[in-house]
Order: structure tokens, then C-alpha cells, then sequence
């Protein structure tokens, strides 16, 4: 499997945004709690959250590694995890925060695309 350049740019942000943020929900950092509560998520849901995040973020790198099935079955969970935060968040109507899923969504399609294309 050949990757672009840009594929593997890609692809390293979305593991190392999702790495970073499944510390934020393993250490319950302010902003995460406050983020969730918000849109309605219960305080008990984070650490499966985390998980799932996790388990997405070291997918991808299974994926470029040479498994690309993987890669592609993680670029998709994370996908429809952050099209999922999206939508709690248009439910909730809360905007202020939105981009920060928005982001995350983004870049997790984006890995999608280039795993399916590559």
C-alpha cells in the first residue's frame, strides 16, 4: 500500500487529535466534562468514549502500517463517532463548541478518503 505524503499528514493528526483528546477524557479534564454535561452526555459515558477514541486513533496506525482494513474500519468508527458528537450537538444546540467535533469529523473523513483511495 503507497500513501501520499498529504495521506500521511492526514492521517498523523487524526491519531495524534484523537490521542490527545482521549487523554483529556482519561485525566476528566475540565473542558471535556463541561463539553459533554453540555450536550448531554453522561459524566459515566467518557471512559467507553475514550475508548472508542482510542481504539480509532490505533486503528489508523495498523492501518498505514500494512493492514489497511483496519485502517479503513477505524477511519470509519471515528467518522461516524464525530458525525454522532455533531448531531448532539445541533440537538443540544450548542454552537459555541461545535467546530472542535466539526474538526475531528473532518479529519476523520479525511483519513477515510485517503485509506479508501490509497
Amino acid at each position: 500500500m503507497s500513501m501520499s505524503a498529504a495521506a500521511i499528514v492526514v492521517i498523523g493528526i487524526t491519531v495524534v487529535m484523537n490521542t490527545a483528546v482521549v487523554i483529556g477524557d482519561i485525566i476528566r479534564a475540565e473542558f471535556v466534562i463541561a463539553n459533554s454535561r453540555e450536550v448531554g452526555v453522561p459524566d459515566g459515558w467518557l471512559p467507553v468514549l475514550a475508548v472508542l477514541k482510542g481504539a480509532g486513533a490505533a486503528g489508523l496506525v495498523v492501518g498505514v502500517a500494512g493492514l489497511p482494513l483496519i485502517g479503513i474500519l477505524a477511519a470509519s468508527g471515528l467518522t461516524l463517532f464525530y458525525l454522532s458528537a455533531l448531531i448532539a450537538h445541533v440537538r443540544a444546540r450548542v454552537f459555541r463548541s461545535i467546530a472542535f467535533p466539526a474538526l475531528f469529523f473532518a479529519f476523520a473523513l479525511g483519513s477515510l478518503a485517503f485509506l479508501l483511495a490509497a
